[in-house]
């Protein structure tokens, strides 16, 4: 019998004869060479008996080659055993090489890149890791804050969330793997740890109880939901996140695959308004961040908590930023907003034109927070305290 007739007739003998598998199938995945091989042979025969493909999509890979492109071979010792990496790395890494790799071409894999992947992977294990801490004392049925009464900051997060999953979920669709992981390994680095996870340390440990359950919120959505975007790939670390985290009711906490992918949730969206408030904001943090950093290498501080920072930009940017509480947002002890004009380092390419004046903050340092603040010592009962801080802890 000829073997492409024996091959391509397997729609026939397998999934036809069995109700429980689908014909056409979903998908048929192999090399690159099967165009003219199976997956031409599986279509001439289905359609000659049945006058349909035997498949409604087909996805081709490349080979496995070493670190240098090279074909592996036991002669070369340049063969990477899947065993190893496995006892090495664990089998998330693994699988993480997989997802990681366009399939379409040639998958390099070698001990280096191994290496270098598995620091990617720390850095999305951290992110979540830190969530959860951060979650210890979050009962979700108890605590979880509506959205429309979420801190501005919060929101944010939660549309900047949203917009990775609709990422997540289409990059899945098209069988692309591997924007799925630069796409969550982005998130976790930009938005989360360079971002949103800096900024609310300060609330997290400092806040009072309304604003850290607000931030609480936002992290247990976004853990929740990014949780269930990476069990495809990363399918033992989800679930020894999704068994260490509380859950909502109506959630199934038995398994994390037995839940619904996030989708394109109304309740995190943000109006365009809202959007081109929040780009102009993120650009003005970043020349800031920019500023305090040629600051600190010239010698003006050591940490930006220890800075005064005076932006000087036009009236209507003024009107802008008027309310906005830039020092949080920028992480420094203070920032002034004027019209005039100011000797600093002027920011031509932010959206919000700038000239950013650094200065080391000499009012006292509040031991709580570390901000440095005029307003110490007001409270009689909490003398060592910023204002802030001595109403958290008199509550």
């Amino acid at each position: 019998m000829d073997v492409w007739f024996d091959s391509g007739s397997t729609w026939a003998a397998v999934a036809a004869e069995r109700p429980y598998l689908k014909y056409p199938a979903d998908l048929y995945l192999e090399g690159g060479d099967q165009y003219r091989g199976w997956f031409q042979s599986s279509m001439l025969t289905s359609i000659a008996v049945n006058g349909v493909a035997p498949y409604k999509q087909i996805a081709t890979h490349g080979w496995t080659v070493d670190g240098e492109g090279k074909a592996m071979h036991k002669s070369l010792g340049n063969a990477v055993s899947p065993d190893e990496v496995i006892k090495d790395y664990g089998a998330d890494m693994l699988r993480l090489w997989v997802a990681s790799a366009d399939y379409t071409q040639d998958m390099r894999i070698s001990k280096d890149i191994m290496k270098q992947l598995s620091q990617a992977y720390l850095k999305i294990r951290n992110t979540a890791r830190y969530m959860l801490g951060n979650l210890c004392d979050f009962e979700p049925d108890r605590d979880l804050v509506p959205a429309e009464h979420l801190m501005e900051l919060d929101r944010y997060a939660l549309h900047t969330f949203n917009e990775l999953a609709k990422t997540a979920r289409a990059a899945y669709d098209r069988y692309e793997f591997h924007a799925v992981y630069r796409a969550v390994y982005n998130f976790c680095v930009v938005d989360m740890s360079n971002f949103y996870l800096d900024i609310i340390k300060d609330r997290l440990y400092c806040g009072a109880e309304a604003e850290r359950r607000s931030a609480q919120t936002a992290l247990y959505h976004i853990l929740d939901g990014m949780t269930r975007l990476i069990a495809p790939i990363l399918a033992f670390t989800s679930d020894e996140i999704w068994h260490a985290m509380r859950h909502a009711q109506g959630v199934n906490a038995e398994s994390v695959l037995f839940n619904d992918m996030p989708g394109d949730n109304a309740a995190f969206a943000l109006d365009a308004a809202a959007k081109e408030r929040w780009a102009k904001l993120v650009s003005l943090r970043d020349a800031v961040n920019k500023a305090l950093e040629n600051a600190r290498n010239a010698g003006v501080f050591k940490k930006a908590q220890d800075t005064d920072v005076t932006l000087s930009v036009s009236e209507s940017d003024a009107a802008f930023l008027a309310g906005v509480d830039l020092a949080s947002l920028c992480i420094v002890s203070k920032v002034t907003v004027t019209t005039g004009a100011v000797e600093g380092e002027k920011s031509e390419d932010c959206l919000i034109p700038c000239t950013i004046a650094v200065a080391l903050d000499e009012s006292p340092k509040c031991p709580r927070c570390w901000n440095h603040s005029e307003h110490i010592g007001i409270d009689g009962h909490h003398n060592q305290l910023c204002d802030r801080c001595a109403a958290v802890v008199g509550e």
